[in-house]
C-alpha cells in the first residue's frame, strides 16, 4: 500500500497509457481477468478476424472499443470472458496484393510462377502488418488472446470447414449447378450475392443506353401487327443499358397482361417513317402526349416534334411467339433463337416494358431461355468448349480464340471485325484512355448508321462492382458448386428474430429482407489461395466422394496407394487423434498438394479433386466450429464455446460475416450463431466523406493515440453518437472529451487527494452512515446509485453510449460542477470531524465508483485512478479496476424527490447565472431578488427546500414566489410540431394560429392544469403541456429565462450596497490567486492591506471580516502607502488598484 495519494503535475494521458500497459504486463492482468466469479459462467465472444495484409485504421479502433467495452463489463460481473483472436488469412485482398506486389496476373499464375511459389507468397503476405495489428490492440487496451489465435489457413482450421462441407454435402444441399453468376474479371472469379451486397458495391455509373429497334418477321402470326401499318416493317422496340449484350440477344420478353399498342412515327435519327411496338404505360416517354396531335404529313426529317399515331393496342400474350429478325450479326446461335416470349419479369417501370433477354448474361435471361426453349449465343472455342461471346477477362471473344469450323459456319467476320477483342468495359484495359469511347457507344452508333436505334442516350444508373478490384462485375455463365441455403429461407428469418440486434433495424431491415430474398450461395471460387473443396468426382462425372476429415483423406489415400494411383501417401506420417499442430504441419490441404492427389471410385476408377476453392465468407463463418477444430477437439464442451452471446462488427459485414455465421450455424447445428450484436456505421471524414489514404483524408489511430492517449479517442467514439451511426471523426472532438470529461475528473480527483493527504485521510475510520451526512452528501450518493442502476441497465441492454454519456454527465455537471463546487470548505477549512469526514467518504465514494463504471470505456485511466485511490486505502482487495466487480445499487439509498429537488436548484441556478452573462453582471456581483412563478403543485415546498442552495450559488439576495403571474409576467406559447404533428397532421395550420392567439390566462392554466382544450373547425383538440413551448418576455428591470416547466426573472438593478459587497467579492477572489501565485501552502494566514480610495474603502470598511475569513487573511486594512513587501497591482471594477498579501510569519 501507499502511504499518500498521488498526485500529478499535469493530465497527460498518453502517458498514463503507457503507464498502465507496463502495470497490466507485470501483473498478467488480462490473463488473471479471464475467470469466473460467484458461479456466472462463461460469456462467450466471438471475434470478427481481421486479414493482417492491410493495416488497420481508424474505424477498427471503434469496432474494437465497442468489442472490448461490453467483454469488460462482463468480466467486471463475474463471467468468465475468454476472446480468442483470430486471423482471415486466404481469399481476394491477399491474392490481389501478391498480384500487385509481383507484377503478375492471374493468367501468370501456374505459367510464370508455380502455384505452390504464389501460394507461399500469400502465406507470407497475410501476415504482413501483424505487428501493427498487435501494436494498435495492445495501444488502445482490446483485451484479446492473441497468444493463441486461430488462423483459417491452418490444417486445423481447414479440417473442420471440411467436415462442416461433407455435412451440408451428406444432407444434399451441396450441389453443382451450371448458372448465371455475378463474375469479376478484374479479380477472375466468381462472387456470391452477399459479396455483391456488400455495402459500396452497387455505385451509380453514367453508360450509354438505347432503345433498339427489332424487325418483325411478317407471317401469319405476326400479321396483326401489319393491319393499319402504311410501312413495311414493323419493329418491337427494347431498351438495354448494356449495349454489348445486344450481340448475344437471342429474345425478347413482354409481359402477358401488359398492354402494349403500336405506333406511327418517325425514327428521330434517319426520319424514316416506322411502325413500332411498345408498352401503352411508357408511350408518352419516347411519343410525348403533345405531339399525337400533329400530323404526320406535316413531318419533316430534323423537326424537334415527332407526330406519332396509335394504330392499336393488344395484350402481351398476343406477341408472344413472334419472330424477327437478329438485330446483330456477328454470330449465329442455334436454332430456336428471336423469338418472343412471356415473363413475369417483365414491368413497366422503366424503358419499353420489353425485355432484350441474352442468356448467356443475366439470370433472369438464361431462366427464361431455358423455360422456353431459346438458345443461348454460345461460341465455339479452339479448344472445344462453349463459352459466351464475352470471355472471362471481360473481352469479345477474338476470332482467332475460335474453332475454325465454327468461324466459317457461323461467324460474320467482316461485321464482327473491328469489336471482337475489345473489353466490354474500359474499366477491364488500363491501357484505355479514361474519355474514350466504349463498345456500348461503338455498338450504338452501329446500330444508328443501320437505322436499327430509336434512341442513345446517357443515363445514370445503379451497377455492380466487385468488392475487392473495385471494377465491374458481369453476370456470367459459370459451373459452380452451391449451398442451397434457400432451403433453410424460413428457419433462418425464424432465428434472425430470436436476435438482439443494436440497432434492432439492421436485424428486421437490412439483414431481414436479405434473408426474405435469399438465393442459393455460390460457393466456387477459380482461384489459388484459399481452402480448397474437398470433393473429388471421377472423369465420367458419376461418381463422387466428399473429403470431411485429414484422417478420411489418408484413408482414401492408402485405397489408391493401393490401386496403384499414387505412389505414397503424402499424409503417411499424419497420425489420427493427435490435434498438435506440429502433427497438422506434416502436410498441407492447399493447392497445388491437394490438387496432386488422386482418390479411387467404389467402383475402381480415378476421381481427381474439382478444382475450386470455397468462398472465403464461409471460412470466417465457420469460425465458432473451427476455432475449436470441433468435431476434433472440444466435442464434449462444445456447447459452452457456442453460440455467441455476443458479436460486434462494422455494418458491412451485415451480408458478409453476420450472414455467413448465421447460415451456417443454422445448417449445422439449427441454432443462431450469436444472441446479441452491435453492427456499428462506417467512420467518415468530418466532412461526411469516405476516409482514403488517396484523398488525403484517412485518420492515423496511431498517432491520435501518441498524441491525445486512447481514453480520450475510446471515449468519444463511443458517445459522441450510437455506434450504428455513421460517425463524422474530427480530432478537435477528441480533444474536447480529454478536456471537458478526463480533465474534469482528473481535476476532481487532485482535489480530493491535495486535502486528504493534507488532513491524512486513509478511509480507515468506520463509515459514517448515509442517513447522517448532509443532505448534499445524501443527493451525490442518491445520484451515485441512480447512475450505477442507470449504466449497468445501459451496459446490460448493449447501449454503450447511453452508459458513457450518463458518466460523463454526473461527473461534469453533478460531482464537479455542483457537489465539489458547493463543498470546497468541507475540506479545506474547520476541524477534522464527521462532517469532513463525511465529505471525504462521500468524495472518495464517488470517485472509487466511477471509476468502476467508466472502465470498460476508458480503461487505461480509470485503472490508474481505481489504483490511486485503493492503493493508497486498500478498500478494494484487487490492484486493478479490471479485477474489481461491477459496483451494485442500493435502492433504499436513492432518494427521487431529493433528486428532483436538487435538479430544480442546478437548472434554475443555470438559468439565472445565464441571465448573469446575457447582461454583463459577473457572479460575484451580489443581486437583490428573483421571482419564481408557482406553476405547480408542491413546487414551492421543492424550490424552498434548495432555495439558500440556490440563492448562495447565484449570488442572490432574495427569491419572491408568483401565483398569478398573469398580472407580472407576459408569456407566449408555440406549437411543438414533433409531438402534434403526428397526432393532427393536416389540421397544424389550423392549430398554430390557435395557440398563437391563447391568452395570458389560457397559458396559465395549462401550466397549472397541465392540459387545455381548443375547438377547431368543430373538433376538440386537446393540447397538454408538452404539446407547447411556453416562453416568458423580459420586463423593465428585470431579465426572464424559460427552461422546460421552469420560469425565472431576475432583478438586474445594482444599488451601492450590492456593488460594496461585489467588490469585497472581487477582493477574495484576487488575493486567492496572489496566494497560489506566491506558493502560499492552503494552511498559511496572511496580511492583506489594499491601496486607498473612496469606493474602495467604502466596501473594505463594510466587508473587511469578510475577506478575512475567505482568504484567512488576520488583517485586512486599506493604506495610503504600502511599508514593502509583495505589492500586486490587480483590476477591481474597471479599476487598478495595488495590493499587498504578506504571509504572517
Amino acid at each position: 500500500m501507499w502511504k499518500r495519494f498521488p498526485e500529478y503535475k499535469s493530465l497527460n494521458l498518453s502517458q498514463v497509457n503507457r503507464d498502465i500497459l507496463k502495470v497490466w504486463d507485470d501483473n498478467d492482468t488480462f490473463r488473471r481477468s479471464v475467470r469466473e466469479v460467484n458461479g456466472k459462467g462463461e460469456f462467450v465472444f466471438y471475434e470478427g478476424p481481421p486479414s493482417a495484409n492491410g493495416m488497420p485504421g481508424i474505424h477498427h479502433v471503434l469496432s474494437r472499443t465497442i468489442k472490448d467495452a461490453i467483454c469488460r463489463f462482463k468480466a467486471q460481473c463475474g463471467y468468465e470472458v475468454k476472446r480468442k483472436a483470430g486471423w482471415d488469412t486466404h481469399g481476394l485482398p491477399v491474392e490481389l496484393g501478391v498480384e500487385k506486389a509481383l507484377g503478375i496476373t492471374k493468367e501468370d499464375i501456374g505459367a510464370k510462377i508455380s502455384i505452390e511459389d504464389f501460394n507461399k507468397a500469400c502465406k507470407i503476405d497475410v501476415m504482413k502488418y501483424t505487428d501493427m495489428w498487435v501494436e494498435l490492440t495492445r495501444k488502445m487496451g482490446y483485451w484479446v488472446n492473441m497468444d493463441d489465435p486461430y488462423i483459417t489457413y491452418d490444417n486445423r482450421y481447414i479440417e473442420t470447414l471440411w467436415w462442416l462441407l461433407k455435412q451440408l454435402y451428406e444432407k444434399g444441399v451441396l450441389y453443382q449447378g451450371y448458372t448465371i453468376q455475378p463474375y469479376s474479371p478484374a479479380a477472375g472469379t466468381g462472387l456470391s450475392s452477399h459479396e455483391l451486397n456488400l455495402p459500396g458495391c452497387y455505385r451509380d455509373v453514367k453508360d450509354t443506353t438505347c432503345i433498339a429497334q427489332f424487325r418483325v418477321i411478317r407471317n401469319e402470326k405476326s400479321e396483326f401487327l401489319y393491319t393499319n401499318a402504311d410501312t413495311a416493317d414493323v419493329h418491337i422496340m427494347a431498351w438495354t443499358t448494356t449495349p454489348w449484350t445486344l450481340p448475344s440477344n437471342t429474345a425478347l420478353a413482354v409481359g402477358k397482361d401488359i398492354i402494349y399498342a403500336s405506333v406511327r412515327s418517325f425514327n428521330p435519327y434517319s426520319g424514316a417513317p416506322i411502325t413500332v411496338v411498345v408498352a401503352k404505360d411508357l408511350l408518352n416517354s419516347m411519343f410525348p402526349a403533345e405531339n399525337s396531335s400533329l400530323e404526320l404529313s406535316d413531318y419533316k426529317q430534323g423537326d424537334k416534334k415527332i407526330p406519332f399515331r396509335v394504330l392499336g393496342e393488344f395484350p402481351g400474350s398476343s406477341l408472344e411467339g413472334i419472330d424477327y429478325e437478329q438485330l446483330i450479326d456477328w454470330v449465329k446461335p442455334d436454332p430456336g433463337a428471336f423469338r418472343v416470349i412471356t415473363g413475369d419479369f417483365v414491368t413497366t417501370e422503366d424503358g419499353t416494358g420489353i425485355v432484350h433477354i441474352a442468356p448467356t448474361f443475366g439470370a433472369d435471361d438464361y431462366r427464361a431461355g431455358k423455360e422456353n426453349g431459346i438458345p443461348g449465343m454460345l461460341l465455339k472455342r479452339k479448344d472445344g468448349t462453349l463459352g459466351p461471346m464475352v470471355d472471362k477477362k471481360g473481352y469479345m471473344v477474338p476470332i482467332m480464340d475460335l474453332d475454325i469450323q465454327f468461324v466459317r459456319e457461323r461467324v460474320n467476320t467482316s461485321s464482327y471485325t473491328g469489336f471482337e477483342g475489345r473489353p466490354v468495359k474500359n474499366e477491364y484495359d488500363d491501357t484505355i484512355p479514361q474519355n474514350a469511347d466504349t463498345l456500348d457507344v461503338d455498338i450504338a452508333v452501329n446500330l444508328k448508321q443501320q437505322g436499327k436505334v430509336f434512341r442513345i442516350e446517357k443515363q445514370i444508373h445503379s451497377y455492380p462492382h466487385c468488392w475487392r478490384t473495385d471494377k465491374p462485375v458481369l453476370y456470367y455463365p459459370l459451373n459452380a458448386w452451391f449451398i442451397r441455403t434457400t432451403q433453410f429461407r424460413e428457419r433462418l428469418i425464424e432465428l434472425n428474430n430470436t436476435i438482439n440486434w443494436n440497432p434492432q433495424s439492421t436485424g428486421s431491415g437490412r439483414f431481414g429482407k436479405w434473408l426474405e430474398n435469399l438465393v442459393d450461395w455460390n460457393l466456387s471460387r477459380s482461384r489459388f489461395w484459399g481452402t480448397p473443396l474437398p470433393i473429388w468426382i471421377s472423369d465420367d462425372r458419376k461418381e463422387e466422394k466428399c473429403i470431411g476429415s485429414a484422417a478420411e483423406l489418408k484413408a482414401e489415400i492408402e485405397r489408391s496407394v493401393a490401386a496403384g494411383f499414387m505412389d505414397k501417401n503424402p499424409l503417411g506420417e499424419f497420425k489420427e487423434g493427435d490435434n498438435s499442430a506440429e502433427n497438422y504441419l506434416k502436410f498441407d490441404l492447399h493447392r497445388p498438394f491437394v490438387d496432386d492427389i488422386i482418390l479411387v471410385s467404389p467402383t475402381g476408377k480415378k476421381m481427381f479433386r474439382e478444382p475450386d476453392l470455397i468462398d472465403v465468407w464461409f471460412d470466417s463463418g465457420a469460425m465458432p466450429y473451427a476455432q475449436a477444430h470441433y468435431p476434433f477437439e472440444n466435442r464434449e464442451n462444445f456447447s459452452g464455446m457456442f453460440p455467441a452471446d455476443y458479436i460486434a462488427e462494422g455494418v458491412d459485414q451485415t451480408r458478409g460475416w453476420f450472414f455467413t455465421l448465421h447460415a451456417i450455424a443454422t445448417m449445422i447445428s439449427d441454432s443462431v450463431s450469436f444472441k446479441n450484436i452491435i453492427s456499428n456505421g462506417l467512420v467518415l471524414d468530418k466532412n461526411g466523406n469516405k476516409m482514403s489514404k488517396r484523398l488525403g483524408n484517412a485518420a492515423d489511430p496511431f498517432g491520435i493515440i501518441d498524441e491525445y492517449g486512447s481514453d480520450p479517442l475510446r471515449w468519444y467514439l463511443i458517445t459522441n453518437s450510437q455506434p450504428w451511426d455513421n460517425l463524422k471523426f474530427d480530432a478537435s472532438g477528441i480533444d474536447e472529451v480529454k478536456r471537458k470529461f478526463f480533465g474534469t475528473l482528473y481535476n476532481t480527483y487532485s482535489f480530493f487527494a491535495l486535502y486528504a493527504n493534507v488532513d491524512n485521510f486513509r478511509h480507515a475510520e468506520e463509515e459514517i452512515p448515509v442517513e447522517d451526512r448532509p443532505e448534499i452528501d445524501r443527493w451525490i450518493i442518491s445520484l451515485l446509485n441512480s447512475l450505477v442502476r442507470e449504466v449497468g441497465n445501459c451496459y446490460g441492454n448493449y447501449d454503450l453510449t447511453r452508459a458513457g454519456r450518463a458518466i460523463q454527465d454526473f461527473v461534469t455537471e453533478n460531482l464537479s460542477n455542483w457537489y465539489v463546487r458547493l463543498n470546497r470548505k468541507r475540506f479545506w477549512g474547520g476541524d477534522y470531524d464527521n462532517d469532513k469526514i463525511a465529505a471525504y467518504q462521500t468524495l472518495y465514494s464517488c470517485l472509487e465508483t466511477v471509476s468502476r463504471l467508466a472502465a470498460p470505456i476508458a480503461p487505461f485511466y480509470m485503472d490508474q485512478l481505481f489504483r490511486d485511490l485503493n492503493m493508497t486505502t486498500g478498500k478494494s482487495g484487487e490492484d486493478s479496476v479490471h479485477l474489481a466487480s461491477f459496483p451494485g445499487y442500493d435502492e433504499k439509498l436513492i432518494n427521487s424527490d431529493l433528486e428532483e429537488r436538487m435538479a430544480i436548484a442546478q437548472t434554475v441556478s443555470s438559468m439565472i447565472l445565464g441571465l448573469r452573462r446575457k447582461v454583463s453582471i459577473k457572479v460575484r456581483q451580489p443581486l437583490a431578488k428573483i421571482m419564481v412563478p408557482v406553476t405547480e403543485k408542491g413546487f414551492r415546498e421543492k424550490f424552498e427546500a434548495v432555495k439558500d442552495l440556490i440563492l448562495a450559488e447565484v449570488n442572490v439576495k432574495d427569491v419572491e414566489y408568483i401565483d398569478d403571474t398573469s398580472s407580472i409576467l407576459v408569456k407566449r406559447v408555440k406549437p411543438d410540431f414533433k409531438t402534434l404533428g403526428p397526432r393532427y397532421g393536416k389540421m397544424m395550420k389550423e392549430i398554430s394560429k390557435a395557440v398563437a392567439s391563447m391568452s395570458q390566462k389560457d397559458i396559465a392554466s395549462i401550466e397549472t392544469t397541465g392540459s387545455h382544450t381548443l375547438f377547431i373547425d368543430g373538433k376538440e383538440v386537446i393540447l397538454t403541456r408538452e404539446d407547447v413551448g411556453i416562453i416568458s418576455e423580459d420586463i423593465p428591470g428585470w431579465q426572464v429565462a424559460n427552461e422546460g416547466k421552469l420560469t425565472v426573472a431576475l432583478d438586474v438593478t445594482v444599488t451601492d450596497d450590492l456593488r460594496y459587497e461585489g467588490i469585497a467579492r472581487e477582493f477574495v477572489n484576487r488575493i486567492q490567486n496572489i496566494r497560489k501565485e506566491s506558493g502560499f501552502d492552503v494552511t498559511d494566514k496572511i496580511t492583506v492591506l489594499i491601496e486607498d480610495n473612496d469606493l474602495i474603502r467604502e466596501a473594505v470598511n463594510r466587508h473587511a471580516g469578510y475577506i478575512g475569513s475567505q482568504t484567512l487573511a488576520t488583517k485586512v486594512a486599506v493604506v495610503s502607502e504600502f511599508p514593502g513587501g509583495n505589492i500586486k497591482e490587480v483590476d477591481i471594477d474597471d479599476m487598478n488598484v495595488r495590493i499587498s498579501v504578506a504571509r504572517e510569519e
